[in-house]
């Protein structure tokens, strides 16, 4: 009985260590990709063991980055629960882990999927937990604009497992998600403005201060807007995700004017949020409409 009480939490820390929300909103962002990429209905279940793989690998990622930002996690309250800050596991253990998920995600991928998508998964992985996480996040406050690549490269890995290519249409998907993170993170960087001072982490907001920060959430709002346009303008979707995408993206920049006017750190935390649920109804809005075309074409 003693030994199940004490591993049901390490198992819950292992789950934490992998940033399981995040994962899951990186998995919806490369099924997305997968699914407008066009699979046949033979094709599915190769597909979703690659999901499964790209997924994988996401959480060894992400205790990578766990790993590797310990000390700083430890001097901020919004990480300071994390298993490895905590001590409930150890560095050793956090290493492991990473090269379980990571390993056996990258066979999967290869094995059910493609080279092409094991090579690009693989270069997201050294992109997010080395050249991101090691280098750029502690050196630059630019660190969330170039570091952003890697985190816009799901929907590329999923339109890759099916189709073995990267396409203009999976190129627009990048776009999305990187004009998309920069505002989504300085928001966050806005109402934890102090915690990034003492973990010396120079953020935006710490190394520029907040004015500019949110005069630059404003610009990049705009610019989100524009980009969301290109799957219309290139003709791969039609007017139910324009109509969708138009929607979503007035809430973004209604909500960065605001934040730029007030100066609120509620208002902060209100738009980190509501870019969550951004990007999910705009990706979404992506499968909905290709769904809908399809059952059109078979009616007409």
């Amino acid at each position: 009985m003693l030994r199940t009480l004490t591993a049901t939490p390490r198992l819950a820390d292992f789950w934490a260590l992998g940033k399981p929300r995040v994962v899951a909103l990186i998995t919806f962002c490369a099924a997305v990709g997968s699914a407008l990429a066009g699979p046949a209905w033979t094709e599915l279940p190769r597909v979703l063991v690659s999901l499964v793989g790209i997924a994988l690998v996401a959480m060894g990622a992400a205790a990578v980055n766990c790993l590797v930002e310990r000390d700083r996690d430890a001097e901020m309250r919004r990480t300071q629960a994390r298993p490895l800050v905590r001590g409930s596991l150890t560095r050793l253990d956090a290493a492991l882990y990473a090269a379980l998920l990571t390993g056996s995600g990258l066979w999967l991928t290869a094995s059910f999927g493609n080279t092409l998508t094991a090579l690009l998964t693989l270069a997201t992985f050294f992109g997010y937990a080395v050249v991101y996480t090691r280098w750029l996040k502690p050196a630059t406050p630019q660190n969330i604009v170039i570091g952003g690549a890697a985190g816009a490269m799901p929907p590329v890995l999923g339109w890759a497992a099916v189709s073995n290519t990267v396409s203009p249409e999976a190129a627009v998907m990048f776009l999305m998600i990187y004009t998309w993170t920069p505002p989504h993170f300085w928001a966050l960087a806005l109402y934890r403005e102090l915690d990034y001072a003492k973990a010396g982490l120079p953020m935006l907001p710490v190394t520029h201060g907040a004015a500019f920060t949110r005069q630059t959430i404003v610009l990049y709002a705009v610019m989100l807007a524009a980009v969301c346009l290109l799957p219309f303008v290139i003709g791969m979707s039609s007017w139910l995700y324009l109509a969708v995408a138009a929607w979503f993206n007035y809430g973004f920049i209604a909500r960065s004017l605001k934040l730029y006017r007030s100066g609120d750190e509620t208002v902060a935390r209100g738009l980190f949020l509501y870019s969550i649920k951004y990007l999910a109804w705009v990706f979404g809005a992506l499968v909905l409409d290709r769904a809908g075309h399809m059952l059109w074409q078979q009616w007409m």
